[in-house]
């Protein structure tokens, strides 16, 4: 019979208003790769942050048994000295710190309260070399690429002996490549016996190396799937997460597509980081009326550095080029001056650049828009009270109401909220990038019937996508972008990952021809 490294039996867990786990089962065995699923909101992280001790003993009903003992863990500290050590989606790295200091930070190779700084070195290579990291070690973290950011954190896990790791949507901001590379270390860590549970939204990585698949669904455990002797198709995974099936991830749309209401020409933007570096050259684009565009492309390519350039100059240094709307050339010298154009752009850092999490969902939705509910500078309450409830129904921002704090939704609902700001500001043209990074079908598709009913308003839409299946099931064209340069235009019957990726070749080798 199985070992089981781990067991959390009939774990539940209240905020207030709102029970976030309700006696939730989950077994590990030992040596496995065990993944939980679920939609946005579903308790995942919630049940992890119970077992790395984020949430101590007594806040929890339920027992943790972990190698066969009861576990009440008070604090992170306890839960990995015991072996137990998470890496959270948002990386817990310091910027400014070199990559030796952060793989030992609060693990300090010391003695008598004086760091060995050989040792320090010499270690941190070798757990480096562990999961096959090759990167200065007095490298700033805040200097290499999140890619590489994930592999410290590994290798930080490595150095506290770990047995049981963590991961909390690991490829979330991951290119392709970093996310293969990062996906075969967690499989080559389980040949060295290390344990793993894995919170991921992205299906196919599941599929691709999870041994168990426990699906959660609104704080209760629905069942676990066995790679051996069950079906974990994507389709099947899906029908546990949310409950039904869901034939179409893309929901059909059909708009009479009108005049060109956006169009930019000659767009040149030089970077605020590299000078003389072009992050766009030359970009000529246009989208009508209820149409929907896509821009694709590999990381790096310049899309958000274009699209934040769009929305008043707020990214680079302008260097030529004009915008024009309905026909007319418009100045967006700011981002004001965008809005004031009912130009919109949803980032795709909603933490950071996005919402202020320590504020309400109301505050969240009007915020850009306090003019259309205040008279002589001062805010009606009663007005945007009105207006949050309003958009919390019209796009189902799942919350106990619009007072609740945005830092303690999910990923899914916080999302939610900022195209629930910009809708509130009546766009003609609404920028979204990344419009789906890191939620969960359910969410995705409720996200994509919205942008629908956007485009059947007559609004002209641009999504910026990593995911290229998403890009090519949401657009009506899509443009292809390869170092700051537009290198191809695909109609919706021509548009497929094989011809995204020729055009990128293509303009590729061009540019080796030169």
């Amino acid at each position: 019979m199985a070992e089981y490294i781990l067991q959390m039996k009939n774990i539940t867990k209240e905020f207030p208003g709102v029970k976030a786990l309700d006696d939730v089962n989950l077994n590990v065995v030992e040596g496995t790769i065990h993944a939980i699923v679920g939609e946005n909101g579903a308790g995942k992280s919630t049940l992890m942050n119970i077992l790395s001790g984020v949430y101590p003993y007594g806040t929890y009903s339920g027992d943790i048994i972990y190698e066969g003992e009861v576990c009440k863990l008070k604090n992170i500290k306890e839960s990995e000295d015991k072996g137990i050590v998470i890496i959270h989606q948002e990386l817990a790295l310091v910027p400014n710190l070199s990559v030796k200091e952060n793989i030992f930070l609060g693990n300090e190779r010391s003695k008598k309260g004086i760091i060995d700084w050989n040792k320090t070195y010499n270690d941190a290579k070798k757990y480096t070399e562990l999961v096959g990291l090759d990167e200065d070690l007095n490298a700033l973290i805040e200097e290499i690429s999140v890619g590489k950011q994930q592999l410290v954190e590994i290798a930080k896990a490595l150095s506290k002996d770990v047995k049981l790791l963590i991961l909390d949507e690991p490829t979330a901001s991951l290119n392709d490549d970093d996310s293969e590379k990062l996906l075969k270390l967690i499989l080559d860590l389980k040949k060295q016996g290390i344990t793993s549970i894995i919170i991921s939204h992205k299906l196919k990585e599941i599929n691709e190396i999870a041994d168990e698949i426990t699906i959660i669904r609104d704080g209760k455990t629905i069942e676990t799937l066995n790679r051996k002797t069950d079906d974990i198709s994507e389709d099947r995974i899906i029908k546990g997460m949310v409950g039904r099936e869901i034939k179409d991830r893309f929901p059909k749309r059909n708009v009479e597509i009108g005049d060109v209401q956006l169009e930019v020409k000659n767009w040149t933007v030089e970077s605020e980081v590299v000078p003389d570096k072009l992050v766009s050259n030359d970009i000529n684009l246009y989208v009508r009326k209820g149409e929907v565009i896509g821009i694709a492309g590999l990381m790096g390519c310049g899309r958000t550095e274009l699209a934040m350039s769009i929305f008043g100059k707020s990214y680079g240094i302008y260097k030529s080029g004009e915008i024009y709307k309905d026909g007319k050339k418009i100045e967006v010298n700011n981002p004001r001056e965008a809005i004031d154009n009912k130009i919109a752009y949803v980032t795709e850092d909603r933490k950071s650049q996005g919402l202020i999490l320590e504020q309400s969902i109301k505050n969240n939705v009007t915020l850009p828009s306090l003019d259309k509910i205040s008279k002589k500078g001062i805010v009606n309450d009663n007005e945007e009270l009105k207006v949050a409830n309003e958009y919390k129904e019209k796009i189902n921002i799942k919350a106990p109401n619009v007072m609740y704090h945005a830092e303690k939704l999910s990923g899914g609902n916080q999302q939610k909220i900022m195209l629930a700001r910009w809708i509130y500001s009546d766009p003609d043209i609404l920028i979204l990038d990344e419009p789906t990074r890191g939620i969960d079908v359910g969410a995705k598709y409720e996200i994509y019937t919205i942008i629908n009913e956007l485009a059947a308003e007559g609004r002209s839409i641009i999504v910026i996508s990593s995911e290229m299946p998403e890009v090519i099931g949401l657009s009506d064209r899509v443009y292809v972008m390869n170092d700051g340069k537009i290198v191809g235009e695909l109609s919706k019957e021509s548009v497929s990952q094989e011809n995204i990726m020729k055009a990128i070749m293509q303009s590729t080798k061009g540019e080796k021809d030169e």
